[in-house]
């Protein structure tokens, strides 16, 4: 008998894992070319960030961003991202490049976060 944990574990179901999303307030810049605006993150992960998605954005899936976020006072993640999902109200980035020097900061950031899996349900 299959079940809905199963289902997730294999990817068959709707149900997925994924890693677990740290809720945090920090603003973030997004950059592409000559493009930049300024926003809001939502969550972060061992493998991507939430935004809060700004009014004259206009990008689609699969582009390639930088994200700049700034959290307290001393620590800078500057990293790259694709744009993975787009909402009304958010943008969801999958990280492609994560600078070495950033790494360790970031996994430090997400603490136990950085290593936990967590249920989400395809919509």
């Amino acid at each position: 008998m299959n079940t809905k944990r199963d289902d997730a574990m294999d990817g068959s179901g709707k149900d997925h894992l994924r890693p677990a999303r740290m809720r945090i307030k920090t603003t973030v810049l997004m950059s592409h070319g000559d493009e930049s605006h300024p926003t809001d993150l939502i969550d972060i992960s061992a493998t991507g960030a939430l935004v809060l998605r700004p009014n004259e954005w206009f990008g689609n899936a699969g582009e390639s961003w930088v994200l700049d976020m700034i959290f307290g006072d001393d620590l800078h993640i500057h990293l790259e991202a694709k744009v993975a999902r787009v909402s009304e109200r958010h943008i969801g980035f999958a990280y492609t490049r994560i600078p070495e020097d950033k790494q360790v900061p970031l996994w430090n950031l997400l603490g136990g976060y950085a290593d936990i899996l967590e249920m989400w349900h395809d919509q």
